[in-house]
């Protein structure tokens, strides 16, 4: 029997995480922080900003309260989110990183191209910051743009060390603006993250307070009538899956932050009438990917992940974790407006305020109705005749779980992997590799999704213009011209249940590394075989995505691939060493969804 506590006994607990507490944190609650430069003068309660070449980072254990009840975080310089740093592109920076804790630490810089031994990754292109010590990273920035930093230590990224970083372009601003804000996005618990993770470990489902009920199936089944509704819950049950099992852990253990304010802190950031307004969305949660939309402004998203795009204007974004968008506003009334990010699974938000004066507030819309996963975020480009009632969608669910290994529809008994094969249709039918065949891998599927054009579960058909990946056109065109000389395919694999998390059914400590031979130029694909969203982050180099056609579409850091989805780009192995590749859920990737890539 489940041991949670029901939700009706959380409530007052779980609106205290939602909303948080006015003033909580370490920069606001406590003042820990010294006077410094802001980035907007005319704004106050603005991250501290350190810029120029020559910067000292010191890690260590800081008081904060978000929900009422104090608790330690992990922060660099005595802040929640850590300060903002600003660089210049083309010069050379050195940070010197004291490690002030009892363990040891490390800082990651998110998104740069640097050399390997620079990166951060202790066990990978270093031993990590022993306490007491002092590490020097010094190197040559050669990128514009909106960037973050993180520790790869343990859990230390979940208990606040973080922060944004802003590198200004050697020449001009492409999208000049009159005001530029940063709005990290984070989700920040009072649980030790050891412990949620061996709950996850224990009970995969644990933090999913929204299992389908009784009045569900009713509802379903005056909907869509009784036997498809049977047939659904048929369907999921065999597969021992949740269609609302949408993130790990939600709002009733998340609150939710913006620049380090909890709701009711309600950051805000000042502007006059007229004025344009950069604001760059930073996603640097450990598990939650949000929604982001400001009622009564349109925005027009002009960066992706650091690089300038063709202007998209929209009402809304989802950005996964890791990922940064910069838009522009233009309010041109003197009134308050919300910017909103929802949680995925809806269970709650972070919000703060672009206002003309300090005090003032909008209101703050309710969340949208929770969605369940489609048969499209399960089974992908079903075939012809599957995406019926009833026995249709039993058979294609048969093919696609494979419970039986012999006759598998693609299935590859060589122990490697074969090329895939686009179908009349123009999807793709994949090959899985002999290791995803096993204990950790209780999903496969055959016949991904291609479509960028899907905003994702959640925001489909809302009424809303929403971004999609098809939307972006990075402006500075393909790092390297070259058409791909090797094709490198990686299946996202799990067991939900058991919350194993692995690429091609091997765990990190299982899997050799992945081999890119300098100088070449490689296509990834990524098939996602599980029903949930995998931001993949490759360190060391630009991963630039592709079309369904393989035409160059933008140039990312990290790429989001939906359930039961197939994704594709180009890499250019120019950057010699030894880097990490992961799901930036930083609960997958200490499951196992990690690599070691090598260059040589």
């Amino acid at each position: 029997m489940k041991s949670r506590i029901p939700p009706a006994a959380t409530d007052l607990s779980r609106r205290r995480f939602v909303q948080g507490v006015a003033l909580g944190g370490a920069v606001a609650g406590l003042g820990l922080l010294r006077p410094g430069r802001v980035w907007a003068l005319t704004s106050p309660g603005q991250p501290t900003v350190l810029a120029g070449t020559d910067f000292h980072l010191e890690v260590a254990e800081t008081p904060v309260n978000y929900t009422g009840a104090a608790r330690l975080a992990t922060t660099v310089n005595g802040s929640v989110p850590g300060p903002l740093l600003r660089w210049k592109e083309g010069t050379t920076v050195a940070l010197r990183v004291t490690n002030r804790l009892r363990v040891p630490t490390s800082i990651h810089w998110h998104g740069i191209v640097l050399p390997f031994q620079m990166d951060g990754v202790p066990g990978i292109s270093f031993d990590g910051i022993a306490p007491g010590e002092t590490f020097v990273y010094r190197f040559a920035v050669r990128q514009s743009g909106t960037y973050w930093y993180h520790s790869h230590s343990g859990f230390q990224e979940q208990t606040g060390l973080f922060g944004p970083l802003v590198i200004e372009p050697a020449g001009p601003e492409r999208y000049p603006t009159d005001r530029d804000y940063v709005v990290m996005l984070n989700d920040w618990t009072d649980e030790d993250p050891e412990r949620i993770y061996v709950r996850l470990k224990k009970q995969s489902d644990y933090y999913n307070f929204h299992q389908p009920t009784a009045p569900d199936f009713l509802r379903d089944a005056r909907r869509m009538g009784l036997g498809e509704a049977l047939a659904r819950r048929r369907m999921w049950n065999r597969m021992r899956m949740n269609p609302t099992d949408l993130s790990d852990v939600g709002g009733h253990t998340y609150t939710y932050l913006m620049n380090g304010q909890a709701p009711a802190g309600n950051w805000t950031g000042l502007f006059k009438p007229g004025e344009k307004i950069r604001l760059r969305f930073i996603n640097g949660s450990a598990s939650t990917i949000f929604d982001v939309r400001i009622p009564g402004l349109k925005m027009t998203v002009i960066s992706a992940d650091g690089q300038d795009v063709a202007p998209v204007p929209v009402d809304e974004f989802r950005i996964s974790v890791a990922e940064t968008y910069d838009v522009v506003v233009e309010p041109q009334d003197e009134r308050a407006y919300t910017l909103f990010a929802q949680a995925i699974d809806r269970t709650g938000y972070a919000r703060g305020t672009l206002a003309p004066r300090e005090g003032m507030e909008a209101d703050v819309p309710a969340v949208d109705p929770r969605v369940w996963l489609s048969m499209k975020d399960m089974m992908g480009a079903m075939p012809m005749g599957a995406a019926g009632h009833g026995d249709h969608q039993q058979g294609a669910m048969h093919e696609m779980l494979g419970e039986a290994a012999g006759g598998m529809p693609g299935m590859d008994m060589s122990g490697t992997r074969g090329p895939g094969a686009m179908t009349a249709d123009g999807t793709f039918r994949v090959r899985h590799a002999r290791t995803e065949y096993g204990p950790g891998v209780d999903m496969r599927v055959d016949m991904p999704r291609t479509s960028l054009d899907d905003p994702g579960v959640g925001l489909r058909d809302n009424g809303r213009r929403v971004l999609t990946y098809a939307d972006l056109r990075s402006l500075d065109g393909p790092i390297d011209p070259r058409e791909p000389e090797r094709e490198i395919e990686l299946h996202l694999t799990g067991n939900m249940e058991r919350f194993m998390w692995s690429f091609d059914g091997q765990k990190f400590s299982e899997a050799k590394p992945v081999h890119f031979n300098f100088g070449e130029r490689l296509r990834i694909v990524l098939v996602n075989d599980t029903m949930m969203n995998h931001p993949i982050h490759l360190h060391g180099m630009f991963s630039e995505l592709e079309d369904p056609q393989g035409r160059f579409i933008a140039r990312k850091h990290t790429v989001n691939v939906q359930p039961a989805q197939r994704i594709s780009y180009r890499v250019t192995a120019d950057n010699p060493g030894r880097w990490a590749y992961h799901c930036h859920l930083m609960y997958h990737m200490e499951a196992g969804m990690f690599r070691e890539v090598v260059v040589s």
